[in-house]
This record gives structure tokens, C-alpha cells and sequence, in this order.
């Protein structure tokens, strides 16, 4: 009976998530990108922008919280309360038809401690709105230890400090921002809406307020015309802001998205992964920052690139370099390694059997294919968009 009703139950969810945020309750504040004319940026196009009330978010936290307590109470009926992950993960396998029951049970399974705001740009609510919002959501949901959500630093920028400062005295805690390029040159080019000027006041703020801020950044956006202007610009925005974590998703475009266009007419040159990763090591030559550093998204060849600056950053440069340093057979090998899912770090390139295995099918891609290896490559990474 109570698996039954759990199929009466649904709320809204949007699209994407920060990979940061998989284990998170997901919530709908607001529909699509107020924005979304990104050149890079495959999400929400072709979709209205909405705002949601306040009323009808408070709904679905309630909806959610119905969800969780069903679950819940079938853990205790059915003899298993003390291991709510083990029903909740049964409750996700058989609920695949239904996200909201699956998001629900993924978070009760991941410990229930984080929740994230969708979708692009949440902060444009009303300040009274929001705070009505993440009020509700963390007095319902008293266990959470983080609400987070997507931002604009155009957004940011326009709210009084005091309006920041009353969202972090609500239940705040974080706000990602897509701050992508530091340089005026490339912002234009892609058509982000924002000025370099805009991300360090719109930043600066936030983080002003008490609120922890992710900055996102994606290497290879200048390509190989602007990638001086895009390191030097990025590199000077992060120095002044000094968010509390820095996060890489290095650039891959495909057709339909608006920048492929530019692709194809030859305007813009996208660069090789090696040069990616020799722009990310250029970066962060140049950055002076308390930040976390964080390659924490399946586009980076090299997620092993992070850690907590200054420390961290010896150690960062040197990995960059000891793959630079690599035979170019030795870097396919790595480079179509990782994005089949054979390696995760540099060091599994000394797996003798992975490696083995890798060169087995650079060979056979070679000798039996119309591909070549880097075209393979480039039709792995799809996958992940």
C-alpha cells in the first residue's frame, strides 16, 4: 500500500545540477536561463524563462518532505529502521520512472544533509520571495547543513549587501556562479552579458555577505585566438575575488549549440586538449588566491589538477607537466584512456594491463576504422553533455 502511494507523488525539477550537487534534494525555484544566450551553453534554449511564486516552490518542499517520510515509515514497518539507506536505495531501482521519488531517495541514501535550488539564476527571485523560500526549506528539512544554488554575477551585483546578508541569515550557504572568463574580449564573444567589472562586484559581495562561493571557469573558451586575453583576464578576476572554490569544466561544443556555428565558419579555432591543459597550467601560474581548486567534472583530462591554494599549487603545475613531458603515444594512450573509463588519474597510465588494453584499440581504431583516434575521442566526450 505505501509503495503504491508513493507513486502519487511528483514535483517539479529542472534539468541540471552542479556535479557538486548530485547527492542533493533538488528544488525549482525558477524555470530556465533569464538570460541563456551563452554561446557556449547547450541548456534551456528554445525555453521561456519563468519565476516562480514562492506559494508554489513551498509546495513542493512539502511534496518532498511527504516522499521522505513515506520512505521512512517504510523503513520502520518493514523492520528496517535503522537502515533507511538500504530502503531508500531500493526505493530509487524501483522508482526510475518517477525523478522525484528517485531524487528524494538518493538523498535520504546519501545521508539527506544538502539541498540545491534549480534552476540558472535562482537569486533573480524577489529577495522576500527567496527568503521565504529557503526559510521554509530549512525549517521543514532541519537536518540540512547546506542550501546552494546557481547565480548570476550580474544578479549579485545588484543586490544590496543587505539583501545578501538577510539569504544567508535564512539558510543560504552557497552560491554557484558561472563566471567562465575574466576577459571583456571573450565575455563579448560569447555573448555571457557580463562584464569583468560585473563578476568581481557581483563576487565580491556574495562572499562580502558570508556566503561560500563557487566560481566556475572553462578553459578553453578564448580558443586559440583569445587565449591570452582569456587566461590574463580570468586570472585577474579570481585574484581580486578570491571565491572559496575555484571549478574547471573545460570547454566542448557540439552541433546545436549556438557556438558550433562559429566552429564551422571558421571564426572560432577550438584548441587540442593539449593545449587546454597548457592554458589551465598558464592560469593557474598567475593565480594568487585562498581558493579551493576543483576539476570535478568529467571534460577535465586531468581531475587530479586541484586541491587548496597556495599549497596546492607546486603540485598542480607539476602534474600538468609531467603529462605535457609524455611521449605523444603515451598521451593518446592517457587521453583515450580516460574518456573510455579505464583511467581516472595520471598514474593509471602505469596500470600495465589498462595500458595494454588502450593500445589494443588505438590499433584497432587505426587499422579498421574511418575515425581517427582523436575523432573517437571527441564522440566519448558527447556522452558526457
Amino acid at each position: 500500500m505505501m509503495i503504491q502511494r508513493l507513486t502519487d507523488y511528483s514535483f517539479e525539477l529542472g534539468p541540471i545540477r552542479p556535479p557538486s550537487e548530485a547527492y542533493s534534494l533538488l528544488i525549482r525555484a525558477t524555470r530556465n536561463c533569464p538570460w541563456n544566450r551563452c554561446q557556449f551553453c547547450p541548456v534551456y534554449k528554445g525555453q521561456k524563462f519563468e519565476l516562480r511564486s514562492a506559494d508554489d516552490v513551498i509546495k513542493d518542499i512539502e511534496t518532498a518532505r511527504a516522499i521522505a517520510e513515506e520512505i521512512r515509515e517504510l523503513a520502520w514497518r518493514t523492520g528496517y529502521g535503522g537502515r533507511l539507506r538500504d530502503v531508500a536505495a531500493t526505493i530509487y531501482n524501483r522508482y526510475q520512472h518517477n525523478a522525484s521519488v528517485c531524487n528524494v531517495a538518493l538523498w535520504l541514501w546519501a545521508g539527506g544533509e544538502f539541498a540545491f535550488l534549480q534552476d540558472a539564476n535562482t537569486l533573480i527571485m524577489r529577495t522576500a520571495d527567496l527568503v521565504k523560500v529557503v526559510s521554509f526549506l530549512k525549517q521543514t528539512f532541519s537536518e540540512l547543513t547546506r542550501i546552494t544554488s546557481y547565480a548570476r554575477s550580474k544578479t549579485a551585483a545588484k543586490k544590496s549587501l543587505e539583501e545578501l546578508e538577510q539569504l544567508k541569515e535564512a539558510g543560504l550557504t552557497r552560491l554557484h556562479i558561472g563566471l567562465e572568463s575574466g576577459s571583456n574580449l571573450v565575455l563579448n564573444y560569447m555573448e555571457k552579458g557580463v562584464t569583468a567589472e560585473e563578476h568581481i562586484i557581483g563576487g565580491s559581495k556574495v562572499r562580502q555577505a558570508g556566503i561560500s562561493l563557487c566560481e566556475y571557469v572553462i578553459p578553453g573558451l578564448g580558443g586559440r585566438k583569445m587565449t591570452t586575453e582569456h587566461i590574463s583576464g580570468t586570472a585577474m578576476v579570481l585574484n581580486e575575488i578570491n571565491p572559496d572554490f575555484i571549478r574547471l569544466r573545460s570547454l566542448h561544443i557540439r552541433p546545436g549549440v549556438p557556438l558550433w556555428s562559429k566552429v564551422e565558419a571558421g571564426d572560432f579555432e577550438l584548441q587540442t586538449e593539449d593545449e587546454v591543459v597548457e592554458e589551465i597550467g598558464s592560469l593557474i601560474e598567475k593565480l594568487e588566491v585562498t581558493s579551493e581548486l576543483k576539476s570535478d567534472h568529467i571534460l577535465n583530462l586531468l581531475p587530479e589538477v586541484e586541491g587548496k591554494f597556495p599549497e596546492a599549487k607546486p603540485a598542480c603545475l607539476a602534474i600538468i607537466q609531467r603529462y605535457l613531458s609524455l611521449p605523444p603515444r603515451e598521451r593518446l594512450n592517457f587521453k583515450l584512456g580516460r574518456r573510455a573509463g579505464y583511467y581516472e588519474k595520471l598514474d593509471d597510465l602505469y596500470d600495465a594491463h589498462k595500458h595494454q588494453k588502450v593500445d589494443e584499440i588505438i590499433r584497432h581504431i587505426s587499422s579498421e576504422s574511418d575515425s581517427s583516434v582523436d575523432k573517437v575521442i571527441i564522440q566519448l566526450k558527447e556522452r558526457f553533455i
